[in-house]
């Protein structure tokens, strides 16, 4: 049979997601996996040095094909950064769900060492500069230096939100993951009242809701 010529980056991605699902492991060697989906060994490094980078690659993927569906909205264009990042989580995690059991079978593969990290480490390079170029409005501080730091610990707190919110997505049994929906909403407004430095009601709320799921989630 005649090897498949036109094969794209997404090509492979989905041939490798669909693989470590039906075999719950990596394909043995590139050449293997390239045989077993018909096309040429040398199309593989076109695109990726390794599995381990196709791994990375997904979940950047994912970030991508979020961002695109927002820009593509003329709603999203006229959002303030509050809205904007609430739309950016709802699109983001539908791609999640829609690719749920590959998420999870990557992730909980490396879920006790620092491959887990590793693997989203190109989701993160892209996520904190969305979060940069977002205009979140901060206090003013009028010194540079200051504002780089003030500036670099927004896109390290919301990297951190995200991890959180993957974590909770997780760990949610809720029927459309209702309760990642609540999380989500909670999380972000939180955050950019806290930024405000708006009255605390929304703070002590999403404690409670954290408590309240953690309490029921043990």
């Amino acid at each position: 049979m005649a090897k498949k010529k036109t094969i794209s980056e997404n090509d492979i991605i989905s041939f490798y997601m669909d693989y470590v699902l039906e075999h719950n492991e990596n394909p043995n060697s590139v050449y293997a996996f390239a045989k077993t989906n018909n096309f040429e060994e040398a199309k593989f490094y076109e695109y990726f040095g390794s599995f381990e980078a196709i791994e990375k690659s997904i979940f950047n993927a994912f970030f991508n094909n979020s961002i695109s569906a927002l820009t593509n909205s003329d709603d999203y264009q006229s959002f303030d950064a509050r809205n904007k990042l609430l739309s950016f989580y709802f699109t983001f995690f539908e791609n999640l769900t829609a690719n749920r059991s590959y998420v999870v079978y990557a992730l909980h593969k490396h879920k006790n060492s620092m491959k887990g990290l590793a693997l989203l480490s190109e989701l993160r390079k892209s996520f904190t500069t969305y979060i940069s170029n977002l205009g979140i409005e901060t206090i003013d501080v009028k010194q540079e230096q200051l504002e780089k730091i003030q500036n670099k610990a927004i896109q390290e707190s919301a990297w951190v939100q995200l991890l959180l919110t993957i974590k909770f997505w997780l760990d949610d049994t809720s029927a459309s993951f209702e309760k990642t929906d609540i999380f989500i909403e909670k999380s972000v407004n939180t955050s950019f009242d806290v930024l405000n430095i708006v009255p605390l009601k929304s703070v002590i709320d999403f404690g409670k809701f954290i408590f309240k799921e953690k309490m029921h989630m043990n």
